[in-house]
């Protein structure tokens, strides 16, 4: 069976760049800029308190994991009253050691293992338009597990390192994720998994992607009235269907054109358009260039 979660992530390519040890002792608080590259965390001790822009404030707790696909701006406390300090998100992950937040010495409140990553993806920004703004999981073991083993291979100098981080990273997503397949979860990808009837369309999208799909084939395999299928894929996913098909297809095509796997005639074809000429003229307005000039510009780069 087709997995879009997996096929998305497989698609995004994370890479992992950045991990350690994060601490606070006493009174302290830290506002850290918009970074827009995806960060996690997990608590190993302590609490504190957590608001992200545009999100529900949190309070996190020993055992909680939280990801931030595009790490917008943040301020982070302790629960004594403090002025946040101000960091730039760039300049702390350049720092080397623990990251220490309030009183330097002495034992710490709170103890956190975190870091981000890099998504390699052309279509980076589409596809985690698909994903929560905010994944915050509590009590889940094995994302903490995950986290630790992030930490101790970024911190080692194993043969295979890069292989086994990436590898990591992209099993930490998947389990995070897989947390806010839900029917109260934000519109996107992971809500529309989360309506079994959805997920069957959603899932001959991505196994058939060349097919000449219909709102009415899309519905009838949603076993629901076209009206029915369309207003319901809109508000869980977010976008009408056919917008989210022809996103997945230029989705394939980049990634398809940067391997170099296939001619612009054989990408047209694999994702279900009758001639290279007509895949042009789609890909031009959706993306902005040519086909050829993107993987020429791919090759450049």
């Amino acid at each position: 069976m087709v997995d879009p979660l997996s096929e998305v992530i497989g698609l995004l390519r994370p890479r992992a760049v950045f991990t350690k040890g994060i601490s606070g002792a006493g009174r302290w608080g830290v506002r850290y800029a918009d970074f827009g590259h995806p960060s996690f965390a997990v608590v190993i001790e302590g609490a504190c308190r957590l608001a992200v822009d545009g999100q529900p404030p949190l309070t996190l707790e020993a055992g909680d994991f939280v990801l931030l696909p595009t790490t917008p701006g943040f301020t982070m406390t302790g629960f004594e009253p403090a002025i946040p300090t101000l960091i730039d998100p760039k300049l702390a992950a350049a720092a080397e050691g623990e990251v220490r937040h309030g009183r330097p010495d002495g034992p710490p409140d709170l103890r956190m293992l975190g870091g981000y990553f890099l998504f390699e993806s052309e279509d980076s920004g589409l596809l985690v338009s698909l994903l929560p703004a905010q994944v915050h999981v509590r009590g889940v073991e094995r994302l903490s597990i995950l986290v630790k083993l992030l930490i101790d291979e970024a911190t080692g100098r194993h043969a295979g390192r890069d292989l086994v981080l990436n590898r990591l990273v992209e099993i930490l997503l998947v389990e995070s994720l897989r947390q806010t397949q839900a029917p109260d979860a934000p519109a996107g990808l992971l809500r529309g998994l989360g309506d079994a009837r959805l997920a069957e369309a959603i899932r001959r999208i991505h196994g058939d992607p060349a097919r000449p799909w219909t709102i009415v084939e899309l519905a009838k395999a949603a076993a629901l009235s076209r009206s029915a299928f369309f207003d319901r894929f809109v508000r869980n996913l977010g976008v009408p269907p056919m917008e989210y098909l022809l996103a997945w297809r230029m989705a394939l095509a980049k990634d398809l054109l940067r391997r170099r796997e296939a001619d612009i005639a054989e990408v047209a074809e694999r994702i279900g358009y009758g001639s290279a000429s007509t895949f042009s003229t789609a890909f031009s307005r959706h993306v902005g260039q040519p086909p050829g000039r993107y993987a020429r510009a791919l090759r450049i780069s």
